[in-house]
């Protein structure tokens, strides 16, 4: 591992060494990361707050960094790729990410939509970055003001224990501006954006658009289940809105966003045809009543309505049944905020969500419900944040209720119709800065996961084990709750103003922890177990560094040691948590050339991971390498309109890695576009 890593180095160092001797200085691109730690953050209260405040390790991101970055399966899990700690794995254009944080699976960070809960799984791959005007990652066990997400499908619900993703969307707006972008790439692929932003008196506001399509390629490895004769055909449009109207002052506000996606094709078979729609709604209120007092409603509806076709595969490719899966969630969010004593914060509150999960199979016209679950949650938290000094001192508690209704699994009523549970969380942590560029922190905190529906239920019946063509996940009812405990500690140093060191080590340990197995490839099938106790522990490593006004490089490195713990049984005890790599490096350079030309190659390394805690049955993934270019050229710039030409090269070295389920990456693709801006 040392010498893939130190080999990747020195390529990149001698990159940069290069471009940097001969660059033409603009300040407009490359100011992005080094003065953020004075920006303020947002997620560590609900207000904002400066980061010397803050006990969990922050990083900002901006869509001016985004930009520089390629994205090429439209996940906005992407966009954070090149940041520590975690492992982002989309398994194609048209799948989630299954991927994991902190040593932990791909459930363990919560995704946040302006504060609201929403699904790191679906609306992933459904949300529009162009929206977003900061992203903010709090590592390390989160705040217990953020509750668990009742998403009932892919992974289960989603708990903000190894940390919380907040994605932001633009809110203010000082001037009217328009991108127009049009472009294409491999696979016949054509996409067109279209973003508009203006303010009139005190209503601000945005709309955007796009739309792709593509044949796209075989993403299936080799004789798979997948088993793709033809070009996986697709088309996927957004459709997106924002108004915020600013009362007698900036921070009293009320505003509404609203998305939809719609994503269809096929599978690249002529009987597996999928549909699948979203929706997403925030709407909020805030005011800063008096100098110490703010207090903000927030309310949300997400919905997430998929069908697909199945055929008979292996014995035929005719149509077999359609299925589908319906759900929405509806989260809501009070939080009052009292300052005080200077910079520290108490922060109480209450939310809730509500949420309806159902599962059906169409076949010659009659429908018939699967599964059929609904689910509530309801909590009460309170949180104080005392700053004295040099010292930060924060300390929190969680009431929550969650309750679930269960009317169907497989189409039969359970024995058992109803569940709830009452849990209390903690949090805590402490920071001291020690000087303006040296700050030591910690963090410790509790959660509790309820198993969800698809992981009680699955998607196929018992009966189905090991049939062929019955691709899913298998039932099982008997799944414990989880409880866990976080921790981290950490240092960031600052030795000069251009320059960002961060070291942090983690500790994770879950009790029962629900994890996703896969039981067999062919036919493919997975089901969640309790697998005992897992563990996870390990360090990062992160340098930021602007080695000239248009040069800056980063190069990151998490290491991660993760074991299962089931004396009980030996097939399992001893292994690894699945979809948790051994180590992540990232690299890469972002350089201003001579003719108006920027250069930003990225270098992504992944370790071994396995996909099941079977020692008999898992299988090994990784190591890869992958080598991602974005080259932009300022073609025409006046007082009103800039003209950009973009080529994006992905996967340089062509490595048609494999990820679990027998998906594997296609290779080299490129992609280019033209953007104007006026």
């Amino acid at each position: 591992m040392y010498m893939i890593i130190s080999g990747a180095t020195v390529c990149l160092v001698t990159f940069f060494y290069t471009c940097g001797a001969a660059l033409a200085l603009d300040r407009n691109i490359y100011d992005l990361s080094l003065d953020k730690l004075s920006d303020l953050v947002i997620t560590d209260t609900k207000i904002g707050q400066s980061q010397e405040t803050v006990t969990q390790k922050v990083e900002l991101y901006y869509p001016e960094e985004f930009d520089q970055q390629t994205t090429y399966n439209g996940n906005i899990a992407e966009l954070l790729k090149y940041s520590s700690g975690q492992f982002v794995n989309p398994l194609s254009r048209n799948d989630a990410n299954w991927g994991s944080f902190g040593g932990l699976g791909p459930k363990y960070n919560g995704y946040l939509l302006d504060g609201l809960p929403i699904d790191s799984f679906a609306d992933a791959m459904s949300l529009d970055p162009w929206a977003f005007g900061q992203v903010e990652i709090h590592k390390g066990p989160a705040s217990v003001m953020y509750s668990n997400y009742l998403t009932m499908d892919f992974a289960g619900n989603e708990a903000p224990l190894a940390g919380i993703t907040n994605f932001i969307l633009k809110d203010r707006i000082d001037s009217p501006a328009t991108r127009v972008m049009v472009g294409g790439g491999s696979y016949n692929t054509l996409t067109g954006r279209l973003f508009h932003q203006d303010r009139k008196e005190n209503l601000n506001y945005f709309i955007g658009a796009s739309y792709e399509q593509s044949d796209y390629t075989n993403y299936g490895t080799p004789n798979s289940w997948l088993n793709i004769i033809n070009n996986p055909e697709y088309q996927k449009t957004r459709l997106y809105a924002k108004l915020t109207y600013l009362f007698d002052r900036d921070d009293h506000k009320l505003s509404l966003f609203a998305h939809h996606t719609q994503h269809s094709g096929d599978a690249g078979r002529p009987n597996r045809d999928f549909t699948h729609k979203y929706d997403t709604i925030n709407a909020s209120y805030s005011n800063q009543i008096t100098q110490t007092v703010n207090f903000q409603l927030k309310s949300g509806y997400r919905n997430y309505d998929r069908r697909w076709a199945e055929d008979n595969f292996p014995a035929d490719l005719g149509l077999r049944e359609h299925d589908g899966v319906e759900q929405s969630i509806f989260p809501s969010d009070l939080t009052i905020n009292f300052s005080h004593a200077g910079s520290s914060m108490l922060t109480f509150g209450a939310d809730s969500q509500v949420a309806t999960y159902k599962t059906f199979a169409e076949i010659d016209g009659i429908k018939k419900t699967g599964t059929d679950v609904s689910a509530y949650s309801t909590g009460l938290f309170l949180q104080e944040k005392y700053v004295l000094d040099k010292w930060v001192f924060r300390a929190g508690g969680r009431f929550n209720y969650t309750s679930h209704s269960y009317d169907l699994f497989n189409g039969i009523s359970p024995a058992k119709r109803e569940n709830s549970w009452d849990s209390f969380l903690w949090s805590t942590g402490l920071r001291y800065n020690l000087t303006p560029g040296i700050a030591l922190y910690g963090n410790a905190a509790s959660s509790f996961v309820a198993p969800s529906a698809k992981q009680l239920g699955g998607t196929l019946s018992a009966a189905s084990a090991g049939v062929p063509g019955q691709n899913g996940q298998l039932p099982s009812l008997d799944l414990k709750p989880e409880k866990g405990i976080g921790s981290d500690i950490g240092l960031d140093l600052r030795p000069m103003d251009t320059m960002i060191i961060g070291i942090r080590g983690f500790f994770n340990q879950v009790d029962d922890a629900i994890v996703e197995n896969v039981i067999s490839a062919t036919p493919s099938q997975s089901r969640s177990m309790n697998a005992g106790n897992a563990l996870s522990y390990g360090f990062e490593l992160n340098i930021d560094h602007k080695f000239a006004e248009a040069v800056r490089w980063f190069a990151n490195l998490t290491y991660t040691a993760s074991r299962v713990e089931n004396p009980l049984d030996s097939d399992q005890n001893g292994a690894d948590i699945p979809f948790v790599p051994d180590y992540i490096a990232n690299a890469g350079i972002t350089a201003r050339l001579p003719l108006d030309i920027s250069v930003s190659p990225y270098l992504h390394m992944v370790g071994d991971y396995y996909d099941s805690t079977s020692l008999s049955n898992r299988r090994k993934f990784g190591s890869y390498q992958l080598l991602n270019i974005r080259a932009q050229k300022k073609v025409f710039k006046n007082a009103d309109y800039t003209l950009n030409a973009t080529v994006d090269l992905n996967n340089l070295f062509d490595n048609r890695y494999e990820m679990p389920w027998q998906f594997r990456d296609p290779g080299f693709n490129a992609f280019g576009s033209l953007e104007l801006t006026f």
